[in-house]
């Protein structure tokens, strides 16, 4: 891109964030004018915590959050992004898990669920002095020590076993499999399960499986057929899949292969899959 210079620098997430935290990145932008992109739906979510020129939300499509920001927290959402960054961006990027999101900022993931929020409205400790404090920082690891202290000062108490099971098995399905299914194996009831999940990730366990079975199809957009792509993910049909990407994405699959490049404003990769338990939690 002309007129663009980059700087992205992604070091290891300390081992005691290991499946609160799916990744942190150092991203440096100068450009002879703002950029905008269009994220899509995804399951890291991205703690943007900004030294650089304020980072503009242009439109959420399926929630609120539209503004201007220094730094911001994206919950889970159900569809895609607009952003909009400044000539200078400069920013430490923290991609949470739908199970790390309640323990690290300290509330329900369903308070900010298909949300963009301002930092110092959730974690004060992350607000305007912390962005001076990374923008003195002599290097990305000074940064990356600053934030990952910070993130671990505050990890409360691990996520209802209940919660982590079904995420395990969601996303180890890759979203294909039936919640009715997973509900009956749990022995409580689908109003019950639904909103102890909820609660904690944000959205509802099949609204969850419908965003991780199109973050798994979108990385195949562009290596396989379209159609190839459905079947190996459980869609109906071809068109099934467009819809879906159009949902999640705001725009159909070759139009979002096409687009997709790999900077820091795009995902790291497939969801961490979380609770490795085997068995269903049993009840109290």
């Amino acid at each position: 891109m002309t007129g663009v210079t980059r700087e992205i620098v992604r070091l290891p997430t300390h081992p005691g964030l290991q499946g609160l935290v799916a990744g942190v990145v150092g991203f440096r932008e100068q450009s002879a004018a703002p950029l905008e992109r269009r994220q899509p739906a995804g399951t890291l979510l991205p703690l943007v915590l900004s030294f650089g020129d304020p980072f503009e939300i242009v439109d959420v499509a399926a929630g609120e959050g539209v503004g201007t920001y220094g730094s911001f927290l994206s919950g889970f959402m159900s569809g895609p992004v607009a952003t909009r960054s400044g000539r200078s961006h400069a920013c430490v990027q923290v991609y949470l898990t739908p199970l790390g999101i309640s323990r690290l900022v300290g509330v329900p993931g369903r308070a900010f669920a298909g949300r963009v929020m301002a930092v110092e409205d959730l974690i004060p400790e992350l607000g305007r002095s912390f962005s001076e404090q990374l923008a003195e920082a002599g290097s990305w690891r000074g940064r990356f020590d600053l934030v990952q202290a910070t993130l671990l000062a505050r990890a409360g108490d691990p996520a209802d076993p209940l919660v982590a099971w079904l995420w395990d098995r969601i996303t180890r399905s890759g979203g294909q499999v039936r919640i009715r299914d997973l509900v009956a194996e749990t022995g409580w009831s689908h109003r019950y399960v639904t909103t102890v999940f909820q609660r904690t990730v944000g959205l509802t366990p099949k609204s969850a499986a419908g965003v991780v079975r199109f973050e798994r199809a979108a990385a195949d957009l562009g290596r396989l057929p379209v159609a190839e792509v459905a079947a190996r993910h459980g869609y109906a049909d071809q068109s099934h899949l467009t819809r879906d990407t159009v949902r999640y994405a705001g725009e159909p699959p070759a139009a979002l292969a096409a687009s997709r490049r790999p900077t820091a404003h795009t995902a790291l990769g497939t969801s961490p899959a979380g609770s490795r338990a085997r068995g269903v939690p049993a009840r109290a």
